[in-house]
């Protein structure tokens, strides 16, 4: 087979269109009898937790999955006796009537693979420690001794390759951001360019022998270094004309609403652009509870048409490009690295501020001071004041309607412009106008003015001429809105224009999960781009306690303000050596008022501690029974009998002195 790819011309390197939805056209890879990529939908997968070696219940699992959405299962393979397995696994359950594809995981043994791809439709390959290696130390590899080992790689994995070209299978090259080898790590450190380097190797090699039915994947639990990864690989596989379809995914994204929130500000966004063909969406739950997310996350994409245009009224620069280079005076937008975009404070909003949660509790009961607890405030009828928690919002819209009752000093109050005006008492209260009231305004507030516009109506001259107490909120209608949105701050930011800008999106008839899915999807890929000084999810209905965790959960997710503590976990698999969803259940019980730590729990020493390279503190199984500790990548103590681990654990905390009693 040829090496058929298909010319881009992209915008900027890395997506077809940076304001118009348009898939990323890769080609077309044959996995059992459903095919991925180019025109075909966004698959759907995931992977078992099941022991492989545990031929029915590996087989029942699968069948739920698959009655679950998924359309490929993968199913890990750690030494050669997995691999043998998975021909029993095959055969039961064709015998049952289920022709699923499945998917081989290998890491670190070559035979395995060799092994797997002669049985299943496709195998999983990790570059970081398939005959590569991850010992964890500072090596310094010289030019001919990097050469010699991507040589003994080559002779290693050229087999696999050989195999796979005979049987028809595919193979998925996937690099892992906290399993980059000693070897890449010398010469790109942990950044997405090592990620890329690390998997463009292992593409070349496959090229060399005329092999293409790859599929390619930069997973990592930081969703800024996942997203960054991405948009690098294709631009680096487009100047290289290949285009093979994409894997997306957030490694050890955790559980309930958290690990959805995280899975859809990484794969959302990338969605968004217009790449990915196939998602596996990692949550420390069952495996039949993941594919319901990844299909909504996939299915609103159905519908998008590439004939969809904005109307946003900007300049169009001469070369699309542009919007991505630094001029002598202003820093415009980089899709590869985070930085936020440069704003003037008003108040405690923008600048250097983290960025604010607003909310509307406009059809709130505005006689009860109770109803506050939802956003944070807990009011105290015998003391007559309010606790902040961790979460609490900082903006309350009320719209047309007041209070009766004092709001906490900590909670700033936004009214409609006309309703403020005719407050007698408008301390810690101020106006939100339209653009066209603003402009017309006699009376404003001297400290603090909310002005809404609409992303497609755009002026520049218009929007300089505000004055410096403005915030901008910046909402859109339009069905690719985040596009039109981006639109938006890179017009600002080529007209240096630093007012700070509160991006707010608007839901109707959405459950709750959905809601949750789209706002961080949304929102979330403007905050990752480092663009927003506030977030506002509009969806009346909808309780106020899921609004608030929801935002505070994509400002989290997006690491742009922590508010709690966020745990590293992995989806469990075969290999994993403990129960994974009930310790991260207990460890999570006994740390979650640790606010901005971020802990590693892993099943196995497959993924830790390489997959939490991110986390402050790690709990990796790493035999029955058996804990090994971690502060950030250093073990600390070994082989830990699991029931004492956790009392250990927080011990190493407090040491430490991160440790703080529960309020």
């Amino acid at each position: 087979m040829e090496n058929i790819s298909v010319k881009h011309d992209l915008a900027g390197g890395y997506c077809n269109n940076l304001t118009t939805y348009s898939r990323f056209l890769t080609r077309e890879v044959k996995i059992g009898d459903i095919a991925l990529g180019g025109h075909n939908p966004i698959r759907i997968q995931s992977m078992t937790t099941t022991d492989t070696m545990d031929t029915i219940g590996t087989v029942e699992q699968t069948i739920r999955m698959v009655e679950s959405g998924c359309e490929y299962v993968r199913i890990t393979a750690p030494s050669i006796k997995e691999a043998e397995n998975l021909a029993n696994i095959k055969k039961e359950l064709r015998y049952r009537g289920y022709d699923v594809p499945l998917i081989a995981d290998i890491h670190f043994t070559p035979n395995a693979a060799e092994m797997a791809a002669r049985i299943v439709e496709k195998v999983r390959v990790n570059p970081g420690n398939y005959a590569d290696k991850k010992k964890f130390e500072n090596l310094e590899y010289t030019q001919d001794a990097y050469t010699a080992e991507l040589e003994r790689i080559n002779k290693k994995f050229i087999p696999l390759i050989k195999i796979c070209k005979e049987y028809g299978t595919a193979m998925r090259i996937g690099t892992n951001h906290g399993s980059l080898s000693d070897r890449i790590m010398s010469h790109y450190g942990d950044t997405p360019r090592g990620m890329v380097e690390s998997a463009m190797e292992f593409i070349r090699m496959c090229e060399a022998e005329n092999y293409y039915n790859l599929v390619i994947s930069m997973k990592a639990s930081n969703t800024q270094v996942m997203v960054q990864a991405y948009r690098l690989l294709v631009e680096t596989m487009v100047k290289e004309g290949m285009n093979y379809p994409l894997h997306l995914g957030v490694t050890e994204a955790g559980d309930g609403e958290d690990g959805r929130i995280k899975s859809a500000v990484g794969i959302g966004t990338l969605l968004e652009d217009g790449l990915g063909d196939t998602i596996r969406v990692s949550l420390t739950e069952d495996p039949e509870f993941e594919a319901p997310v990844a299909k909504a996350l996939a299915d609103r994409y159905v519908e998008r048409v590439e004939s969809e245009k904005l109307k946003a009224i900007i300049r169009e620069p001469e070369n699309t490009s542009s919007i991505f280079h630094q001029t002598s005076s202003i820093k415009t937008y980089s899709p590869y690295a985070y930085s936020r975009r440069n704003t003037e404070a008003v108040q405690h909003i923008g600048g250097q501020h983290h960025p604010i949660v607003m909310i509307d509790v406009s059809k709130e009961n505005l006689k009860d001071p109770y109803f506050l607890s939802s956003a944070g405030y807990n009011y105290s009828a015998g003391l007559d004041k309010y606790n902040l928690a961790d979460q609490a919002c900082d903006l309350a819209f009320l719209g047309d309607n007041l209070p009766s009752f004092s709001f906490p000093g900590n909670l700033k109050q936004v009214y409609n412009y006309k309703t403020w005006l005719s407050l007698k008492d408008k301390n810690n209260s101020h106006p939100l106008f339209s653009f066209e009231q603003f402009s017309n305004a006699d009376v404003k507030d001297s400290a603090l003015n909310f002005v809404e516009i609409d992303a497609k109506e755009f002026n520049v001259s218009a929007i300089q001429q505000l004055s410096n107490s403005t915030i901008l909120i910046l909402k859109t209608s339009a069905t690719h809105g985040m596009a039109e949105q981006r639109a938006f701050f890179v017009a600002l930011q080529e007209q240096n224009i630093q007012i700070p800008v509160i991006i707010k999106r608007t839901y109707q008839d959405l459950d709750a999960d959905t809601l949750m899915l789209y706002s961080a999807t949304d929102l979330g890929a403007l905050f990752t781009d480092g663009f927003g000084d506030g977030i506002w999810v509009d969806a009346k209905g909808h309780n106020l306690a899921l609004i608030n965790s929801t935002s505070f959960g994509i400002l989290q997710a997006t690491r742009t303000r922590i508010s709690k503590t966020e745990y590293i976990s992995c989806p469990s698999c075969g290999r994993t050596l403990f129960d994974l969803q009930e310790t991260t259940q207990l460890i999570r019980s006994r740390t979650d008022h640790l606010k901005g730590l971020k802990i590693g729990i892993m099943g196995c020493i497959v993924n830790g501690p390489g997959e939490m390279a991110d986390a402050d503190y790690g709990y990796v199984g790493t035999g029955p029974d058996k804990i090994t500790l971690y502060r950030g990548q250093e073990v600390v103590k070994k082989n830990v009998t699991t029931a004492y681990a956790l009392d250990e654990l927080i011990d190493i905390i407090k040491n430490d002195g991160n440790w703080v009693e529960k309020g």
